[in-house]
C-alpha cells in the first residue's frame, strides 16, 4: 500500500510539473513548421487599439510612446477606449486627439465591450492590441506587420518584458513565470501555433476577430479564434513590449484570481470549438499549457498528501516528520518574506490564486470589469 502511495505521489508531481518542464521538453523534440514570409503582399493598413480605466499615471508615458510609434509608422491608425474612467484618463487622451481617436464610455462596460466598439471603428487590415500601461518598441511595428506576408499567419504575439523585477519577491516571481511562459510560446510557435496570446502586445487579421462575450477574456478568445479559422498564431521575439509587474502580493493575488476565473469561463465557452477543430497535437498543447496549469494546485497538494501517507504506512516516521517540518518552515519563512523563500512563496500564491479563480468560475461567478494594480505604476 505504501508503495502505491509513493507511485501515485510521483504521478501527481509529474502532472504538476508537466506544464512547466516535460511539456517544454516534448515541444523541443517536434519538427519545426517554417514560416513563408514574403509569400503574400504586406498588409495595406494597421490599427492599434487599447483600453484604459483610471490610467492617468501611466498615460503620459504611453502617449509619448504612441507619438514615437506614429513617427515610425505615419499611416498607423490609433484608437483608445476609456471604460468609465473617473480620473483624468479621458482628458489626457483628448489632449492627444491629434494622433488617435478616443471612444469614451460614461460607465463601466468592461474591456470586451470596449474592444467591440474599437473594432467596429477600426479600418486597418491588421489590428494591434496593447494595454494602457505597456510600452512598445516603435521599431517593432514594421517586423510585426511583416509576419502577415505569410498567408497562413493569422495572429502574432509579441514578447513582453518586465522592467521592475528587482522591486520585490512578487515582481521577481512574476518575471520568472513570464520568462518561462515566453520560452514555452517560442517552442509552441516553432512547431505550429501558440495556445493563446496576451493582450499586452498581440496582432491579428481584423476579419478574424470574433464576437467576445463581456465576461470572457478578450485576448484569449480573439487569439484562439485565429486557430479555429485555420490560421497560425505565432510568437515573435522581434516584437518587444515593456511593462511593470505588480509589486504588492495582494494586488497580484487578486489579479491572478480574476484572470483565472475569466480564463476558465472562456475555456468553458470555447471548449466545443477546441474539441471539434483541434487535431491531436494542438489538443495536447492546449491541455498541457492551459488546463493542467489552471488545476495545478490539485496534483501539488495531492502529491504531498500521498507522499505523507506513504511515509506513514511504511513506518518511516522520521521522514514524515522531516516532510512536515519542511513544509512548516517553508510556509513560515515564505510568508515572512525571508531571503531564499520569498520568490518560491509568491509562486505558490500564484498557483493558489489561479486555482481559486477556477473554483470561482465553476461556482458560476463572472467578471466583466478590471481595476489596474496600484503597485505596478
Amino acid at each position: 500500500m505504501a508503495q502505491a502511495c509513493f507511485v501515485a505521489s510521483a504521478l501527481c508531481w509529474l502532472a504538476f510539473l508537466h506544464p512547466y518542464l516535460t511539456y517544454l521538453a516534448s515541444l523541443r523534440a517536434l519538427r519545426r513548421a517554417p514560416l513563408a514570409l514574403g509569400a503574400a503582399p504586406a498588409p495595406a493598413s494597421a490599427t492599434l487599439v487599447f483600453a484604459a480605466y483610471n490610467e492617468q499615471r501611466a498615460l503620459p508615458q504611453k502617449i509619448a510612446n504612441l507619438r514615437a510609434i506614429r513617427q515610425a509608422c505615419p499611416d498607423i491608425e490609433i484608437i483608445a477606449y476609456s471604460d468609465g474612467s473617473s480620473d483624468d484618463t479621458v482628458a489626457l487622451l483628448e489632449r492627444a486627439g491629434d494622433i488617435m481617436t478616443i471612444i469614451a464610455s460614461p460607465e463601466r462596460a468592461g474591456k470586451a465591450a470596449g474592444m467591440r466598439r474599437m473594432l467596429r471603428a477600426a479600418s486597418g487590415e491588421i489590428v494591434i492590441f496593447t494595454d494602457a500601461n505597456v510600452i512598445l518598441e516603435p521599431a517593432a511595428i514594421a517586423p510585426l506587420l511583416q509576419y502577415f506576408t505569410d498567408p497562413q499567419v493569422g495572429g502574432v504575439a509579441g514578447s513582453l518584458r518586465y522592467i521592475n523585477e528587482d522591486a520585490g519577491a512578487t515582481a521577481r516571481a512574476g518575471g520568472f513565470y513570464w520568462r518561462l511562459e515566453e520560452a514555452i510560446k517560442q517552442q509552441e510557435s516553432r512547431v505550429g501555433s501558440i495556445m493563446g496570446a496576451d493582450g499586452s502586445i498581440f496582432a491579428m487579421r481584423r476579419a478574424l476577430y470574433p464576437e467576445v462575450p463581456a465576461d470572457l477574456l478578450d485576448d484569449m478568445t480573439a487569439s484562439l479564434a485565429v486557430t479555429f479559422a485555420g490560421y497560425r498564431l505565432i510568437h515573435s521575439t522581434r516584437v518587444i513590449a515593456y511593462e511593470k509587474n505588480a509589486t504588492s502580493a495582494g494586488d497580484e493575488f487578486r489579479r491572478k484570481r480574476r484572470i483565472a476565473c475569466r480564463a476558465f469561463n472562456t475555456h468553458h465557452y470555447l471548449w466545443p470549438r477546441l474539441a471539434g477543430s483541434y487535431g491531436p497535437l494542438d489538443l495536447y498543447k492546449y491541455l498541457s499549457h492551459k488546463l493542467l496549469r489552471w488545476l495545478g494546485l490539485v496534483p501539488l497538494l495531492l502529491g504531498l498528501m500521498l507522499l505523507g501517507a506513504g511515509l506513514a504506512l511504511s513506518g518511516h516516521w522520521p521522514g514524515l516528520l522531516l516532510l512536515l517540518a519542511g513544509l512548516g518552515l517553508f510556509m513560515l519563512a515564505g510568508s515572512a518574506g525571508l531571503t531564499g523563500f520569498g520568490t518560491a512563496w509568491q509562486i505558490l500564491l500564484a498557483i493558489t490564486a489561479t486555482f481559486l479563480g477556477v473554483t470561482d468560475a465553476l461556482r458560476g461567478r463572472t467578471m466583466r470589469i478590471w481595476t489596474p494594480a496600484a503597485s505596478r505604476n
